[in-house]
């Protein structure tokens, strides 16, 4: 028998909806790779990333106000935050940051794509997760991943033998953290998305302002050109904050493995944007890679249809 149950997410909401958001959290952080870019020539790491989550968190926590919720007053609660914050913002940021000032943002963008991989070797570990992980949701991850690679096309990987091999590892271990998040993130199903968010972000800036202050003196840096301050601008209140909600969202409504398949079309979206914004070519092997990318989404958050075993009648 058909339900509702079997088109609706979480029994609350349609399914489209959710990937409908997915695509959008995809998208914002796609151009994430480029304004970093624009900004880290003048603002450095650890300075770009403090005041990308502080101007977020302060941004989060009036509308959570406005909303009507409080931030929760139980120290584990916090504690539990500060883990998200670390895993979900501050450590990935400013290791995609740092690694963007030695490799090209495209290798960046597929190295952060390995996300589903961890959390799929996670899940197959431990034993946990939210969603079972079968053969469709290996094959879905196995098409995305081979996306990212036709999307980027080979002069993506042209630069490997002379990048910094500790920027690679820098963005893969941001993409681990990015794995780990979702996971840790599970905890938090009984608050608001807002609240999660702004609690979580506020953790991130109390550890990324004193760092930033101690490691690289911002106050005695240059001032930067008007282009670097608006990239990190948008990059605080669209790929932060408006991001983190949607994220926190997702988490529960298409759990971790379906929420980290976006980072493949987080890859996809960078070309795309990059055809737009920086005049690349855009080739038909990359219009079959973003193909091969949504097919490999779907195939991880679309649930497999309910089957009925047909019987005659009499």
């Amino acid at each position: 028998m058909h339900t509702q149950a079997q088109h609706t997410t979480s029994g609350q909401t349609p399914l489209a909806f959710e990937i409908g958001l997915l695509l959008l959290l995809s998208l914002i952080w796609g151009s994430s790779f480029t304004l970093i870019k624009v900004a880290i020539p003048t603002i450095p790491p650890f300075t770009m990333v403090a005041a990308r989550v502080t101007i977020a968190a302060i941004l989060l926590i009036a509308v959570a106000r406005a909303q009507g919720h409080a931030l929760p007053g139980r120290g584990s609660m916090w504690a539990a935050f500060f883990v998200q914050g670390l895993l979900q913002s501050a450590l990935p940021f400013t290791l995609i940051s740092w690694g963007e000032m030695h490799i090209a943002s495209g290798l960046a963008g597929v190295l952060n794509a390995t996300s589903p991989m961890f959390v799929l070797a996670i899940a197959v570990m431990s034993g946990r997760g939210r969603q079972a992980i079968g053969s469709r949701k290996i094959i879905g991850v196995t098409l995305g991943l081979a996306g990212v690679i036709v999307t980027m096309g080979a002069d993506a990987f042209s630069g490997i033998g002379t990048a910094a091999p500790l920027a690679q590892a820098a963005v893969l271990c941001a993409s681990l953290c990015y794995a780990l998040a979702p996971i840790w993130g599970q905890r938090f199903s009984g608050l608001p998305a807002i609240v999660t968010a702004a609690g979580a972000m506020s953790c991130a800036a109390a550890l990324m302002v004193p760092a930033a202050a101690a490691i690289e003196q911002p106050w005695t840096l240059p001032p930067p050109p008007a282009s670097a301050v608006a990239a990190v601008i948008t990059l605080a209140i669209i790929c932060t904050a408006l991001a983190m909600v949607i994220y926190f969202r997702l988490i529960h409504t298409l759990g971790p493995l379906g929420t980290t398949s976006g980072s493949y079309l987080r890859a996809g979206f960078a070309v795309a944007l990059g055809t737009v914004w920086l005049g690349e070519h855009f080739t038909w092997s990359s219009l079959a890679g973003m193909a091969l990318i949504l097919a490999g989404v779907v195939t991880v958050t679309v649930p497999r249809p309910a089957r009925h075993d047909w019987k005659p009648r009499g």
